[in-house]
Order: C-alpha cells, then structure tokens, then sequence
C-alpha cells in the first residue's frame, strides 16, 4: 500500500501528518483551527485517502505558521507515499460545484513546483481563520508534492461554500491524479517524474 508518515518539528508548529493514499476517506484531524481542519476533512473524505494529522501550532498568533506547515507536511507525505509515481494517472482537472460558488482544480503531479492561485472575493476571515493563509496552504503543498497546481475559484458570493468547493474539487482531482492508470510505468516521456 502506499503510505507514509511524516513529522515536522520547528519553534512554530510541531505536526504529524499519516497518510494512506488507498484509504476509504478515514481520518483523524486536529489542527487546532476548527475551519481548516473541516476542509481538510472535506479534503480526505472527496479523495477517498485515509489521513491522520495532528498540529500543535502558534495559533495565538494567528493561522499563517499553522496553516502553512500543514500544506508542507501533507506534500510531503503524498510525495513519500507516490514513491517514483509509477503508474499514476499524473493528471487531473475537476470543476465542482456547491451551491452558487463554482472552482476548478488542475493537477500535473510532474516533480515542478508552480502554483496558480485565483480565489477573489473571499471574506478576510472563515471561522477564526485568516482566508489569505488558504494560499499559503496551496504554496506549501505545492512546493512540497512538487506538483503543478492551478487553483480557480470561477464564481462565488459565500465565502464558505467558495472555499468548501475548492478542498472538495482538491480531493477529488488529487484522488484522479494519484490513482494507477493501468500501465505500469512512469507517466513521463523523460522516464522520470522528480
């Protein structure tokens, strides 16, 4: 099976993160900011992976350091759990909707970092969250997966329905992208994804 199990100590936050990338969507968050631990679970329950994350972070600050770090750490642990990638699908693209907020998530799981990131619109704050550190999420998540990620938001009114849609469409592109195709071999022309 493919698994891993990472764990990252800084003066910020400590996490652990496990991850089973062919789980059933069981999971066990806490991160110590009740929004972002919804949309993680929203996360793993659309993506079917089982995951495990647990954060002691600088939440009396603000998000920013958490929020962060988790997108770091859960990066990390797809890319340790992909192993050389053989097989995989490498791509996918998901538009989902909820209710009126309407987002596509493209994924290239290449081994080069970029992240495109256009969510307008959505209130400064989610709960006792700060909505920009959602950004930092995707960057740190990118950068870490080494993947090519594009985050659009296409339309939206209800900031929580905008960014539900968006970790929903995640999951479910990521679950596409990581799944094996069939064809036991690199997905790449190059022979290599890294």
């Amino acid at each position: 099976m493919r698994k891993s199990s990472i764990k990252r100590v800084t003066s910020e936050t400590d996490i652990a993160v496990d991850i089973n990338l062919d789980g059933a969507g069981v999971h066990n968050i806490d991160t110590g900011i009740g929004f972002l631990d919804h949309m993680l679970i929203l996360l793993t329950s659309h993506g079917r992976f089982d995951i495990n994350i647990n954060c002691k972070g600088d939440t009396f600050i603000d998000s920013h350091h958490t929020t962060e770090d988790i997108g770091i750490v859960l990066g990390q642990a797809f890319k340790e759990a992909l192993g050389n990638k053989m097989g995989i699908n490498r791509y996918a693209t998901i538009t989902l909707p909820m209710d009126e907020s309407l987002a596509m998530i493209s994924i290239d799981i290449s081994g080069r970092p970029y992240l495109h990131y256009s969510v307008k619109g959505l209130p400064e704050k989610l709960g006792d969250m700060d909505s920009q550190s959602f950004e930092e999420f995707f960057r740190g998540f990118t950068n870490s997966l080494r993947a090519t990620v594009h985050v659009n938001l296409l339309y939206g009114r209800n900031g929580h329905h905008m960014i539900e849609c968006i970790f929903k469409a995640l999951g479910r592109a990521l679950s596409i992208a990581v799944a094996k195709s069939g064809i036991d071999e690199i997905p790449s022309t190059k022979g290599l994804l890294d």
